[in-house]
């Protein structure tokens, strides 16, 4: 199974996760479901590049125009080095933080990715 067979229903949950937050009119919770969903599909080039767009979205949405133009920047950096695996391990893709600064993973997204590895294997 490809990555992106195996991470597509992972994906999928955490954008219907950030469309109910935002339905709630929790912003904080929507973002954190996006967060999560850069962490878990950062290593497929399509994902990474479709949750920074979802991020820019995010941005306009809220007009955070800081946000938007950092995620121009990230969409161009996940477009052109996810497939030479230049991805920061943990990152959650958001622009409160550099794009180049790992970070631990917590025990849910692990979890989400050792399945997501199993599958594969």
């Amino acid at each position: 199974m490809t990555y992106n067979k195996a991470v597509k229903p992972h994906i999928d949950s955490k954008l219907t996760d950030y469309s109910d937050a935002m339905s709630n009119n929790n912003e904080r919770q929507a973002f954190a479901a996006l967060e999560d969903a850069h962490v878990i599909g950062q290593h497929s080039t399509y994902y990474h590049c479709l949750i920074h767009y979802k991020m820019l979205r995010h941005g306009l949405l809220n007009k955070d125009w800081r946000a938007v133009f950092g995620q121009v920047i990230r969409i161009v950096g996940a477009a052109t080095k996810t497939a030479i695996g230049l991805v920061p391990k943990g990152n959650t893709g958001g622009t409160d933080i550099s794009p180049f600064k790992r970070l631990p993973i917590n025990a849910e997204n692990q979890a989400i990715l050792d399945k997501i590895n199993h599958a594969q294997s």
